[in-house]
C-alpha cells in the first residue's frame, strides 16, 4: 500500500519536541544573563512570557477542542523570544498581553505551528509597539548596579546623526568591547553579543539554523552602513540587530526553505534594516525588515526547486 501525504517527506531523528528544546537550551545564555544585568524586572518579565505563552496555547486548544501542543515546548520558545526582546521595565500585564496576542493570533489562529505567516515572538512585540509605544521604548534600564533610566546605543547615535558620520563631532566613541561582552541598557536578550555568537555556533553546528540567513543578513547591513560612512560596530553591536539575525530570522516556519532563498531573505533583512535606521524615524529596525520579509517567503520558497526524478544534460540524476 502506497501512503500519500504532503510535504514534507524527508525527516530525521530529532522529533519536534527535541528540536524545540534544543533551541530552548541555545537561548538560556541570554536569559541568564539578561537576569544578571537588570535584576528581578527581567526574571518577572520571562516568567511571565513564557507563564502566558504556554497558558494560551493550551487555553485555545481547549476552548478549539485541537490536540494539546503546549509541551512541544514551541509557546516556550516565543514566549521566551518576546520576552528577550522586550525592556525590562515593560508592566507585566503589558508582557502577558503580547504573549497571549503572539501565541492565539499569530499563530494559533493561522492553524498552529507550521501555518503561521509571520514570527508570532515578533508579531507580539509588533503588537506592544503599537499598542505601548512609550512603555516599549521610553524608560530603559542601564545594566546593573547603574539601574538607572538611560537612552540606547541607537537612540544615541540616532539623535547624534551618527549614521552619516563614524563618529560626530563632539562624541566619543562607544565602547565596543563592553557592547560585545553585554554592558548597554537595552532589551532583556540583546546586551551580550559574545553569548548570542556562542549560541549562533551551537545552532549551526548542531544544524539547527542555517549559516546563510544570519551571515547575509548581517553583512548586507554592515556592507550598506560601511558604504553610507556609519559606524559599523556600534551599529551592529547594538541593538536587535545581531539576536535578530540568529533567533529571529531562522525561524523555521517563516522562513524559505531553499538556500537561494535564505540568501536573498537574509540579505532583504539587512537591507530593510539598514534602510530604516538610516532614514526612518525609527532607531531599530529588525523587527520590521523580518516581518516584512516573514511576507516574502512563499514567492521565496519557489525559487530554483529541486526536481526529484530529472536529471541535467550530461549529468547524473
Amino acid at each position: 500500500m502506497i501512503q500519500l501525504s504532503s510535504s514534507p517527506h524527508i525527516s530525521s531523528g530529532l522529533k519536534t519536541r527535541h528540536v524545540m528544546w534544543l533551541v530552548v537550551l541555545s537561548m538560556l545564555p541570554e536569559a541568564v544573563y539578561g537576569v544578571i544585568l537588570f535584576g528581578i524586572p527581567a526574571l518577572l518579565t520571562i516568567l511571565a512570557s513564557v507563564a502566558a505563552a504556554v497558558a494560551s496555547e493550551w487555553l485555545f486548544n481547549k476552548i478549539a477542542k485541537k490536540r494539546q501542543s503546549a509541551g512541544d515546548g514551541s509557546a516556550v520558545i516565543t514566549g521566551l523570544l518576546l520576552a528577550l526582546v522586550l525592556p525590562p521595565t515593560l508592566p507585566l500585564w503589558q508582557t502577558i498581553l503580547g504573549s497571549a496576542f503572539a501565541i492565539i493570533v499569530a499563530k494559533q489562529l493561522f492553524g498552529g505551528l507550521g501555518s503561521n505567516v509571520w514570527n508570532p515572538a515578533l508579531t507580539g512585540r509588533a503588537f506592544l509597539v503599537a499598542s505601548f509605544p512609550a512603555a516599549m521604548g521610553a524608560n530603559w534600564i542601564s545594566p546593573l548596579p547603574d539601574a538607572t533610566s538611560s537612552a540606547t546605543i541607537l537612540s544615541t547615535l540616532k539623535q547624534a546623526d551618527a549614521l552619516t558620520s563614524a563618529t560626530p563631532v563632539g562624541a566619543s566613541a562607544p565602547d565596543y568591547l563592553a557592547l560585545f561582552f553585554g554592558r548597554q541598557a537595552g532589551c532583556i536578550g540583546e546586551s551580550s553579543i559574545m553569548l548570542i555568537l556562542i549560541s549562533a555556533i551551537f545552532l549551526i553546528a548542531t544544524k539547527l539554523v542555517d549559516w546563510r540567513t544570519p551571515v547575509f543578513m548581517v553583512g548586507t547591513f554592515a556592507l550598506l552602513m560601511f558604504i553610507s560612512g556609519g559606524d559599523v560596530l556600534a551599529h551592529v553591536l547594538s541593538g536587535g540587530l545581531v539576536f535578530g539575525a540568529v533567533f529571529m530570522a531562522t525561524d523555521y516556519v517563516t522562513t524559505p526553505i531553499t538556500a537561494p532563498g535564505r540568501m536573498i531573505f537574509g540579505a532583504g533583512c539587512g537591507l530593510l534594516t539598514f534602510l530604516i535606521r538610516k532614514f526612518g524615524g525609527y532607531p531599530e529596525g529588525v523587527m520590521f525588515s523580518i516581518l516584512i520579509m516573514n511576507s516574502t517567503t512563499p514567492f521565496l520558497n519557489k525559487l530554483a526547486p529541486r526536481k526529484y526524478g530529472y536529471k541535467k544534460e550530461g549529468g547524473a540524476k
